[in-house]
């Protein structure tokens, strides 16, 4: 397969963030700029791909400012990492108040889309031609993304094997809970 730029398939979605996108809070719901990044993700996969693209892990999806409703909200996109028949999209999220002209970063999330044939199978996606020093840090980073997430999955798996209630009961009596009596004495 011939290697893919990433600029070939990077993806810019913007939206008017509306007054029925507003949560109980007065600000632009999460789930609704979940959403938007969830497209904008396809978006992007599938132009790099040239199938189609299923969403299957969302890492970093920490909002670090509000949105309010009226201000435009940019998703940017790029494909950050390929592997055989996956890809991971890189999202910057800002929001603009264009009266004011302030711009603020609410997040940056990581999308790993897999490719499908018609199908509805995995299928192999071209390699990333990486071209600017910003390319090869973000695949580098990935991979290091990669590498953590694998780790922490088998630490926290084998830690859930071997936890007994039992023994780790006291971690709870910092924390904001209670056992009832029924269940204290099972343990």
């Amino acid at each position: 397969m011939t290697p893919k730029p990433v600029s070939h398939s990077r993806t810019t979605l913007t939206e008017l963030m509306i007054p029925s996108y507003a949560n109980f809070g007065g600000r632009v719901h999460g789930g609704i700029l979940l959403s938007l990044m969830d497209k904008v993700a396809y978006a992007c996969s599938a132009k790099h791909a040239g199938q189609y693209c299923v969403t299957v892990s969302v890492d970093g999806v920490n909002f670090r400012q509000p949105v309010d409703v009226g201000e435009l909200v940019s998703l940017m996109a790029s494909v950050n990492y390929v592997g055989r028949t996956s890809l991971v999209v890189g999202i910057k999220v800002i929001a603009e108040n264009v009266k004011s002209g302030t711009v603020k970063h609410t997040n940056t999330s990581y999308f790993t889309m897999v490719a499908k044939d018609d199908a509805d199978q995995p299928t192999e996606v071209p390699p990333l031609l990486l071209e600017t020093p910003d390319d090869v840090r973000r695949f580098l980073e990935a991979i290091k993304r990669k590498e953590l997430r694998a780790s922490f999955g088998e630490h926290f798996d084998n830690a859930k094997t071997r936890m007994l209630l039992a023994e780790n009961i006291g971690k709870l009596s910092s924390e904001r809970c209670q056992i009832t009596d029924e269940l204290r004495a099972q343990l």
